[in-house]
């Protein structure tokens, strides 16, 4: 992971120094303006999907808001998901909304990052054995 995190770092710094020489804008800023899902976080246990997008449909039309909730218990992990359908929408609403207070608490909003894969690490119901090697 660490090396991963350091080839990141590398290119964005490659990137930055070729762009700064060309006059261009960086590429990776004009990805993060083009994303149109927001990452709230931050929410009150008594935030659900509706009113999450209530919170938010001032800025413009929201596609699905979305309240992660834990698959045991059903209660909200307290953070969420806003999709907009423009990135004006979308951009204005990350400007507008974080930091504010909603149903309480002060929510952080940024724009969505795309999730990590995910490893079985080590779990032999998944395919691996786990680092065993006793296996027949």
């Amino acid at each position: 992971m660490a090396f991963y995190n350091k080839v990141g770092s590398l290119l964005r710094q490659s990137v930055s120094a070729s762009n700064a020489l060309n006059g261009q804008s960086s590429m990776f800023n004009a990805v993060r303006c083009m994303s149109t899902k927001l990452f709230i976080g931050g929410l009150s246990f008594g935030t659900d999907d509706q009113s999450l997008k209530d919170a938010f449909s001032s800025f413009g039309e929201v596609d699905y808001a979305r309240v992660i909730t834990d698959r045991e218990s059903g209660r909200s992990r307290g953070f969420g998901f806003v999709h907009f359908s423009s990135e004006e929408a979308a951009n204005s609403a990350m400007s507008a909304m974080d930091g504010q207070d909603l149903n309480g608490r002060s929510i952080r909003v940024s724009i969505a990052q795309e999730r990590a894969p995910r490893t079985s690490y080590g779990n032999p119901s998944f395919g691996d054995n786990g680092g065993r090697n006793d296996r027949f």
